[in-house]
């Protein structure tokens, strides 16, 4: 096995051999023999589903001309663009910062966007921070990245312990790593990595080299969190009391299902409410959902199960390419 070479004893989801999740985790059921059967069952799921076009009408998506005119026309000191799926572009008072800009057409070969990204890596108007939470290919897009770099080349990157030479090959000289609640200031914003329950894998032999992780973002009195991708678990409470409250919570909705094998990576919609009240968020934006289909549930059941849920939690769905006050 290969060495981690940032492992610190002390901190419980180090591991000698990479990265682990933080304590009270959900784990997969044993025994593994029927867990290899649910997995089995869960690929031909897939291939079955394989194909299907996206049950969306046309007001899921704006064009490109209406999320541009979004994005320059308001006023707004603080706002936010959803680009699809886990793609974000806040502006906070002039700083544009982008989340997880997976905006290429496919995830990875298998994986086929549904719903096209609201811009593309050469349409992106304006980029000062990137925020990179793990190494999954609906969330580190290596094309998009590419494009990002070139075009804006001294934008600040963070990441997770150990993705910082995969964005280096990208072309990003300005890359910094954080492990869980390491802390930067750039520009103006408090960038702290966060907890969340995951994973990280891009090959077959690279599980959980590199950690994953969210952030949470602080600018003067305004606070901000985005999950990456997460299962729910008792960290959040965590978070909230460290960090929080926070003003905005951008929280995952889609890719739960089946529960037995995503429980421990993907949190519900309901479950991602809860993560938002733990964290004592304003308000929580749902994303990771609507884009591509990367697991069995129907695609338009999350939001639905978002606003269906009834705990007082106060919410919002986005139209892809839409731009919201935050």
């Amino acid at each position: 096995m290969a060495k981690n070479p940032f492992y610190d004893p002390t901190r419980s989801h180090h591991r000698p051999g990479g990265f682990g999740n933080p304590p009270g985790n959900p784990l997969w059921h044993r025994p593994s023999a029927g867990l290899a059967a649910a997995w089995a069952g869960f690929a031909r799921d897939m291939l079955r589903l394989r194909g299907l076009p996206a049950p969306f009408g046309p007001d899921h998506a704006l064009g490109l001309a209406a999320t541009l005119d979004g994005f320059h026309g308001g006023q707004h000191r603080r706002q936010a663009t959803w680009l699809g799926h886990a793609s974000f572009l806040l502006n906070l008072d002039g700083c544009h910062i982008l989340t997880d800009p997976f905006l290429s057409d496919y995830a990875s070969p298998a994986v086929k966007r549904l719903v096209p990204a609201a811009l593309t890596g050469e349409q992106i108007p304006a980029l000062d921070i990137l925020l990179l939470s793990h190494n999954h290919y609906d969330h580190l897009d290596r094309a998009t990245l590419t494009v990002l770099a070139r075009r804006f080349p001294q934008t600040q990157v963070f990441v997770p312990l150990g993705l910082g030479p995969l964005l280096k090959r990208c072309g990003f000289t300005r890359v910094q790593e954080l492990d869980w609640y390491d802390q930067q200031e750039c520009l103006g914003i408090q960038v702290t990595a966060v907890p969340a329950i995951h994973m990280a894998r891009r090959g077959l032999t690279d599980m959980n080299r590199t950690l994953w992780c969210g952030f949470a973002l602080g600018h003067q009195q305004w606070q901000g969190y985005f999950a990456g991708d997460t299962a729910y678990g008792p960290v959040f409470r965590e978070i909230g009391e460290r960090l929080g409250p926070f003003d905005l919570a951008l929280v995952p909705i889609g890719a739960y299902a089946p529960r037995r094998l995503m429980h421990c990576v993907h949190s519900t919609p309901e479950e991602a409410l809860e993560i938002a009240r733990l964290l004592q968020a304003k308000n929580a934006i749902a994303m990771h959902w609507g884009s591509i289909r990367l697991t069995t549930e129907p695609m338009d059941e999350p939001p639905r199960r978002f606003l269906a849920d009834p705990s007082p939690q106060p919410r919002q769905l986005m139209a892809v390419g839409e731009t919201t006050t935050i």
